[in-house]
């Protein structure tokens, strides 16, 4: 099930209403740069993590707006204003996740008169759920998506901006350059540890551990429970604690930025078990770029598996 945000929660009807109501109020929606000047290519995304992504293609050549970039903000409740709006009206490119994840782009967009490019990220991936199986729509950890995405944000910005085309073109070869390094890291750990299992709390970090052959012993069904706010019956909680408390996963992978008290009776029983906790977010942290994000969150993974 897609990791929803809070305008889809509300149905399109009742976020459009919650957009009108918030009006100027709404302070989610923040400048990532502070690049100056008119000639600048506007670039607005659905959150920061797509938005370091275009200021890193970019440069000083775009002034780049991320709707969500509070690192300490569940992005479930994300709610958009009319500051919102204003932003994509006057963007030339748009970059969103799109499998679900931040639908309140597309309901702003369709009254906002924009005429921006927009950059699908799933699309752009060309994943597609296995049978019987939903999509994991968190695409930026998957890196090899995140490198398609990056060649899609080149183009845009050089449709926008000809003159500048060959830096783009440089910034996103030299920003792929780091994801490699990134995936020769994965595969180390993969030809150290695959196979090996971990729990999660909900599946944010699903194509990155994939990536690093880990396996998700995780019910299926404890974890959509999570991602959708649904209550988990205690046969499934007690299903999901024995993991921990056997011994039966090497870690316990946490979203941190949402939690509430079935996760936390998982943390503390890693903890209290001697079971690694490696906590992941959705968005960027404070002091973070996507590079080194996720090079962190490889590292940590890393030392829990070791």
């Amino acid at each position: 099930m897609s990791c929803v945000l809070r305008a889809r929660m509300l149905g399109t009807g009742a976020a459009i209403g919650a957009f009108a109501l918030l009006g100027g109020g709404c302070g989610s929606s923040t400048d990532a740069t502070a690049t100056p000047g008119g000639d600048a290519v506007s670039v607005v995304a659905s959150t920061n993590v797509y938005g370091d992504i275009a200021q890193r293609i970019g440069g000083g050549k775009v002034s780049v707006t991320s709707f969500i970039s509070d690192p300490g903000q569940d992005p479930h409740s994300f709610e958009a204003g009319t500051r919102s709006r204003l932003a994509l009206a006057k963007a030339e490119v748009v970059i969103e996740n799109g499998g679900g994840y931040d639908d309140f782009v597309g309901t702003l967009l369709k009254g906002s008169g924009s005429k921006a490019e927009v950059l699908n990220a799933v699309r752009i991936s060309g994943k597609t759920a296995p049978a019987g199986e939903e999509l994991n729509e968190h695409i930026w950890y998957d890196l090899p998506s995140v490198a398609l995405l990056a060649d899609r944000i080149s183009a845009a910005l050089a449709k926008a901006d000809p003159g500048d085309a060959a830096v783009f073109s440089a910034n996103a070869a030299a920003f792929k350059a780091e994801l490699k390094t990134l995936e020769g890291k994965l595969a180390e750990l993969k030809a150290a540890h695959a196979g090996e299992g971990v729990a999660i709390t909900e599946p944010v970090p699903g194509h990155l551990l994939a990536a690093a052959g880990l396996e998700n012993r995780t019910p299926e069904e404890f974890s959509e429970a999570i991602e959708e706010g649904d209550d988990v019956p205690p046969r499934l909680l007690r299903e999901t604690l024995a993991l921990i408390t056997g011994k039966k996963v090497e870690a316990l992978v946490y979203n941190a930025q949402t939690s509430g008290p079935h996760t936390e009776r998982l943390e503390k029983a890693a903890k209290d078990g001697g079971v690694p906790v490696v906590p992941v977010t959705e968005t960027l942290p404070a002091g973070k770029n996507y590079v080194s994000w996720m090079d962190g969150n490889i590292a940590a993974l890393r030392k829990a598996l070791s």
